[in-house]
Formats: structure tokens, sequence, C-alpha cells
């Protein structure tokens, strides 16, 4: 079992920058790879960046340039950081685990990030 607790979110004017932190803990020795989606009302839940143990990332087209996802190992700790945020960056931010060889998923319960002047 891995369990994930998010901190960092808030409320921020457009052009602001936020960073949002998830801890990670419990079964961590098969993790493939820890990142953030999120999740605006009436939408469906979409990736926004992933950060493998290999140093692999990818991003969502919407925040390449703008979000920086990255990792402190001796933390288990995976970062956020949200420049340039825009009102349509508004949602629930959720961290998320992939674990094993059949990327079991994990979730947070979730950070609400509000854009908004």
């Amino acid at each position: 079992q891995v369990q994930l607790v998010e901190s960092g979110g808030g409320l921020v004017q457009p052009g602001g920058s936020l960073r949002l932190s998830c801890a990670a803990s419990g079964t961590l020795f098969r993790l493939y790879a820890l990142g953030w989606y999120r999740q605006a009302p009436g939408q469906r839940r979409e990736l926004v960046a992933t950060l493998t143990t290999t140093d692999n990332s990818n991003y969502v087209d919407s925040v390449k340039g703008r979000f920086t996802i990255s990792r402190d190992n001796a933390k288990n700790t995976v970062y956020l950081q949200m420049n340039s945020l825009k009102p349509e960056d508004t949602a629930v931010y959720y961290c998320n685990a992939q674990v094993g060889l059949t990327r079991t998923n994990y979730w947070g319960k979730g950070t609400q990030v509000t854009v908004s002047s």
C-alpha cells in the first residue's frame, strides 16, 4: 500500500505561482512513477505531469513551459512548481503513484487550486 498526502494548494491571482507537494509513504520499492492529475468541475480527471524513477517526465501540452515536476528521493516527495497560472488551471490537483509491473494507481485526497482575481 502507498499513502500520498498533498499540500500547497490555495487561491492565487492570474500570473501567480504555487508549489504543490506530495509526500509518499508505504511500500515504495516498486514505485514506477509519481505525478499530478487535476479535475475541474464537470470535467474528467486529466494528467498534468508525471516523473518516473528513471527521471523521464511527461506534461500535458497546456502546462508545458509553465509547470515543472521534480522529486526529492530522500524525502519521497514530489513537487509541482506552477508558474504563470491561468484561470483555466483551477481544479483539484491529485497526487498519483504508479507501483509495480501492473502500474497500480494510488491517489491522494487532492488539494484545491483556484486561480482568480
